[in-house]
């Protein structure tokens, strides 16, 4: 039994003293002996193993198979040969290829991202504050449009008849030239005035007096009061002179100088508008006044106007005469509503 052991073990292929060269044996990879030449290298003493130092002795190791037994047996895995001798070999060695590990988990600290320290993502920048309309309620909304909706109309329909009142006649002012002159007479008339060859080169001032009776029965005639005098100190270093104060009375004695004659009776059919338009400011601005507010009631008013030239400048040959010139108006009688201040 004891010989069969010897034989189920596996035979070591033979080995070749430390430092022989020649041909490997038959059988024996191509790369073994490079790869022995390898290790033989590395070993700068040519040392071998102790299997290998006892077959350089002579001395077969313990349990091996007669020589015969091992040319019928070939060896499963022959070692290579130990050399000092170095490699020649004709093919390059490719250089080693760098390999990215296929688990992120397996990347080297560096590599990894760094833990962050900055706490929690910022949150996003709020939306800037609703301004205007938009920031007002749906409710407020609607009625802001509503609003804006009829003013827009209002101002379409202004500037349309504004227009139809300076255009040449039509088929539409012939058909509603009425309507067009009550929406734009006295208030809103147009002229070209400040255009003309010989602009205006006068200065007009409009003046009221009134007849008063009292309390006691008797009357009074108050003494000329000039509206348009009131008017220019309003206006005077005011920044944001109201229009009333620039034009309401200028334009109203404009009106009634184009619809009447150098007599004063109308010449047209906006004459009797004219007149009823040009009390109705005065009586309202007399009212104002507490000394006649006080004083009584105004039963009848008379309105003149004061006509100055304006001086040439000097360095003009034109001579022209300074002294006003009035224009006075026959006594109005003045309505039992207006007399008891309806038009305030």
């Amino acid at each position: 039994m004891g010989g069969m052991g010897a034989y189920d073990e596996e035979p070591e292929a033979p080995q070749r003293p430390s430092g022989a060269s020649g041909p490997t044996e038959a059988g024996e990879p191509s790369g073994a002996r490079g790869a022995g030449d390898v290790r033989g290298a590395g070993d700068a003493r040519g040392s071998s193993d102790a299997r290998g130092a006892g077959d350089a002795r002579g001395v077969p190791a313990t349990g091996a198979p007669s020589e015969a037994a091992a040319a019928h047996k070939p060896a499963a895995n022959p070692e290579p040969v130990l050399t000092t001798e170095p490699a020649l070999t004709t093919e390059a060695v490719p250089p080693p290829k760098a390999t990215e590990p296929s688990d992120p988990a397996a990347l080297p600290e560096a590599d990894a991202a760094p833990p962050s320290d900055l706490g929690p993502a910022p949150a996003p920048d709020p939306l800037p504050p609703r301004t205007g309309v938009a920031a007002l309620s749906p409710a407020y909304q609607i009625g802001a449009a509503v609003v804006l909706a009829v003013v827009a109309v209002a101002a379409c329909v202004h500037l349309a008849m504004v227009f139809l009142s300076l255009a040449p006649a039509n088929t539409v002012t012939k058909a509603h030239g009425q309507a067009v002159e009550d929406w734009v007479y006295p208030e809103f008339e147009q002229n070209w005035k400040l255009f003309a060859p010989n602009p205006l080169q006068q200065n007009i001032a409009v003046q009221v007096r009134a007849e008063l009776r009292a309390g006691d029965g008797g009357t009074r005639t108050t003494g000329w009061v000039d509206l348009s005098a009131q008017d220019g100190t309003a206006i005077d270093g005011s920044l944001l002179p109201s229009h009333t104060q620039q034009n309401e009375l200028r334009r109203a004695w404009d009106f009634f100088v184009t619809t009447h004659g150098t007599d004063n009776r109308p010449t047209g059919s906006r004459g009797s508008l004219a007149e009823e338009y040009v009390r109705r400011i005065v009586v309202m601005r007399l009212y104002r006044m507490p000394s006649v507010r006080e004083e009584g009631t105004i039963e009848r008013v008379q309105v003149r106007s004061s006509t100055t030239n304006v001086a040439p400048p000097p360095w003009s040959r034109e001579r022209v005469s300074l002294q006003p010139a009035y224009r006075e108006l026959p006594w109005w009688q003045v309505s039992a509503a207006e007399a008891a201040g309806g038009v305030r």
